[in-house]
């Protein structure tokens, strides 16, 4: 399968242009032998414009990788919106008792509060994506130049713990036509989910994993979050809900693999200047 990537596109039409170029050919046909019925393609396109963006599995106006490219047909641990002291080390307990790797998407605002728990994650041999500045669920609403100070200022605080990630998740999933060029300026690729539970940042965590594993099939990019769910009785039960479904995990047939095998490129690299 042809590797969805956005290095290399350089200069490449994306579907949406492809597919608007076709529109206005087909709306001046029409116009040319019916035209009443000229504006309809028109409408069509816009409707699909307009819809894209709320799809993270569809790669409308830029390349986006949201399940296995490669031959692969293991399973990606990925948590978003972190780190966290209250959440990150539970995480990180899990995963090391169940010997699972994962990539963290962190949000650049709380990395730069916490760059001891971004050294934690490093260290215990996981992976660091960028999940924007703020987790602005509005951020693909912004201007092209916001968009590209939130994404930059996330790699510049992620550079300072000495690596460099090259791989972006957008707020909620979200893409919009401004976001390619910016990923090509800033070096990054896409990188959604196939497998969500809706948990709505683990604000609806009953039955977490018994959830998960109903849903989770050969070549998925699982997405779960890592924030505390809040009460205390909550965290609890989160924490054993993490516990059943790492141990199924690990015991089951779903082959857990590092997020880059299943993209079949890095998914990091580390500055040359602060190597391990």
């Amino acid at each position: 399968m042809k590797l969805a990537t956005n290095r290399g596109q350089r200069g490449s039409l994306s579907p949406a242009e492809q597919i608007g170029f076709i529109t206005l050919l087909l709306a001046a046909l029409l116009f040319y032998f019916e035209s009443s019925f000229a504006t309809l393609p028109l409408f069509l396109f816009l409707v699909l414009c307009l819809a894209a963006p709320f799809l993270p599995q569809v790669g409308f106006f830029l390349p986006i990788i949201s399940r296995s490219v490669t031959t692969s047909k293991g399973v990606a641990l990925t948590f978003d919106d972190g780190p966290s002291p209250s959440s990150t080390p539970i995480v990180l307990e899990l995963l090391a008792r169940y010997q699972l790797t994962a990539t963290f998407f962190v949000v650049g605002e709380k990395a730069a509060r916490h760059p001891d728990l971004i050294a934690d994650i490093l260290a215990q041999g996981h992976s660091i994506g960028n999940h924007s500045w703020q987790h602005d669920n509005l951020l693909m609403l912004r201007s092209r130049k916001r968009l590209q100070q939130d994404i930059h200022q996330t790699q510049e605080v992620l550079k300072q713990a000495g690596i460099q990630p090259l791989v972006f998740r957008p707020p909620v999933g979200i893409s919009n036509s401004r976001l390619k060029q910016v990923l090509l300026d800033e070096d990054l690729v896409t990188v959604t989910f196939s497998c969500r539970i809706f948990d709505q940042g683990n604000k609806k965590i009953t039955n977490l994993a018994r959830r998960v594993l109903h849903k989770l099939k050969a070549g998925d990019i699982l997405l779960l979050h890592d924030i505390a769910p809040g009460k205390e009785a909550m965290e609890t039960y989160w924490k054993n809900e993490l516990n059943i479904l790492f141990s199924a995990l690990q015991k089951g047939s779903y082959n857990i693999q590092p997020l880059e095998r299943l993209i079949g490129q890095p998914v990091m690299i580390y500055r040359k200047d602060k190597e391990r």
